[in-house]
């Protein structure tokens, strides 16, 4: 294969692996380190051995990023306070992108509303609890539609081991999985009344907003400033964000933007991400606040990583 068409082959399949790659590691740096490595075994293998260019770029990454997942599970057990997946901006095209070798001007509804859900906070944080293996088949089958007979391929398992593991991934994912309200409409106007209250200390008005079981969990992996346990009850939440709210950054801006696909209060200072804020709704009250201060998580909200995923 020439060099240009190699190339080419490779950079039309890059959303399907970052895609797949971000689900199954939840950052978005370690996601861009398989896609390089894939592409350095795609550029170095035998042609003769491909017959199938998308199913063995899938295959390498999945192997990659699963070899990566083992090594951070290790890491995580050390990590300062509660861990959150890396935001990464995104936007209608960027989660389509990767359901296909293509992004189609005219995404299938159903299809854009699975590759939100497998990308949201929620449910990235869920599975987080699985095995490598277990989330591995759930990406690939429940994200991506990939048939059983290329997972078991890619996993070099039987397929009637990778049904028991999609079995197990689903059953799991659906018991622990925090059922959020939906709407982008609502989620945006709660958002921008959220902001509001908390940026102007009105502590009255974060209560009106939130559950009263309400949670708060930040992520600062103890390198920012952050709460390091998870902040439980309303009345707890809103005074602390009353209380934080008001706080000045040098040169601060904040914005409200898209993020794993759901609206997001995204603050930066001296044009740098400093904080990414998103909540999770129930019946159009916030039932969980998702703050994310670690600096080495905040590299997947600049204005060049956006239309990736």
């Amino acid at each position: 294969m020439a060099s240009e068409l190699l190339t080419e082959t490779f950079e039309e399949h890059r959303p399907l692996l970052t895609g797949v790659a971000y689900r199954m590691l939840g950052r978005f740096a370690d996601a861009e380190d398989v896609v390089q490595d894939a592409w350095l075994r795609w550029s170095a293998a035998d042609r003769g051995d491909v017959r199938e260019p998308r199913a063995y770029l899938v295959r390498v990454a999945t192997r990659l990023a699963l070899d990566r997942l083992r090594q951070l599970s290790a890491r995580r057990e050390t990590y300062v306070g509660p861990w959150l997946p890396e935001p990464v901006a995104t936007g209608g095209a960027a989660l389509v992108a990767g359901a296909t070798d293509t992004a189609p001007a005219a995404p299938d509804v159903a299809e854009r509303a699975v590759l939100t859900d497998t990308v949201s906070f929620a449910v990235l944080v869920v599975l987080e609890s699985l095995s490598p293996a277990e989330r591995a088949v759930f990406v690939l089958r429940e994200a991506f539609g990939f048939p059983y007979e290329e997972i078991a391929a890619a996993l070099e398992r039987s397929e009637p081991a990778v049904r028991q593991l999609a079995s197990r991934a689903r059953k799991h994912v659906a018991e622990r999985r925090p059922r959020y309200d939906t709407d982008p409409v609502e989620a945006r106007a709660v958002t921008e009344r959220f902001l509001a209250a908390a940026s102007g200390g009105d502590l009255n008005g974060l209560l009106c907003l939130l559950a009263p079981d309400a949670r708060l969990v930040g992520d600062s992996g103890g390198k920012s400033k952050a709460p390091l346990r998870i902040i439980e009850g309303g009345d707890k939440v809103a005074r602390f964000l009353a209380a934080v709210g008001t706080d000045q950054l040098p040169d601060m801006e904040v914005r409200i933007v898209e993020a794993n696909g759901a609206p997001t209060v995204l603050v930066l200072s001296a044009g740098a991400p400093d904080l990414v804020l998103q909540l999770g709704l129930v019946e159009g009250r916030v039932a969980c606040v998702y703050l994310v201060r670690n600096p080495d998580k905040l590299g997947g909200m600049t204005d060049s990583a956006a239309h990736r995923l």
